[in-house]
């Protein structure tokens, strides 16, 4: 068996200004190897808007936050971004936050972490923009948009834009542990936040 090379970026430093960088190396990747799908985290919807633009040809999914996560009754994603989304051709889900729903709400009432919670920490230890990759892994396979044992890219950050991009093999949250990281494609330097 001979190595594969799969080189990873690293950033300097986390956050926006890498948005258009690790969308044009996500797209990239995508085409070499033939993967289809990119999932893209955003809130606002200018991530996402941005990657329906660049990755014309591939199926683009963006995912939002949850209904009522900065507030209840509100939805951060702008409607002028959703119908511009829309447009391009990509996809939009909304849905609960796979490692966030009621386990959140355990912790705000009753001050105690729960399981989906610890694995967010956990997987933040490599970063946010992995903590994010996998969560929108399991919530796309969760809805019926991305297959578990079809690999796709997923795209998120550290707070706004994107900074990581990852090649993975989504699973349903019920079979969490079949999900499966397979590459790192870009992602901020180890060591900075």
């Amino acid at each position: 068996m001979s190595d594969i090379s799969a080189p990873c970026v690293y950033f300097a430093e986390a956050g926006p200004s890498n948005t258009a960088r690790t969308l044009e190396l996500a797209g990239a990747r995508a085409l070499e190897l033939g993967i289809g799908q990119v999932l893209v985290a955003t809130t606002t919807g200018a991530t996402g808007l941005l990657a329906a633009q660049l990755l014309r040809g591939l199926e683009v999914i963006v995912v939002t936050h949850s209904a009522g996560f900065a507030a209840p009754g509100t939805q951060e994603l702008a409607p002028e971004n959703r119908a511009a989304i829309e447009a391009a051709g990509a996809r939009i889900l909304t849905c609960q936050h796979a490692f966030g729903g009621v386990g959140r709400a355990v912790r705000k009432k009753l001050g105690t972490y729960e399981l989906e919670e610890i694995v967010a920490f956990t997987l933040r230890t490599f970063g946010q923009g992995v903590k994010v990759a996998a969560e929108m892994a399991l919530m796309a396979a969760d809805a019926g948009l991305v297959c578990p044992g079809e690999p796709v890219i997923a795209v998120a950050g550290s707070g706004r834009g994107a900074d990581t991009a990852v090649l993975l093999d989504p699973a349903n949250a019920q079979t969490f542990f079949d999900l499966r990281f397979l590459e790192l494609i870009c992602m901020p330097s180890p060591g900075h936040p």
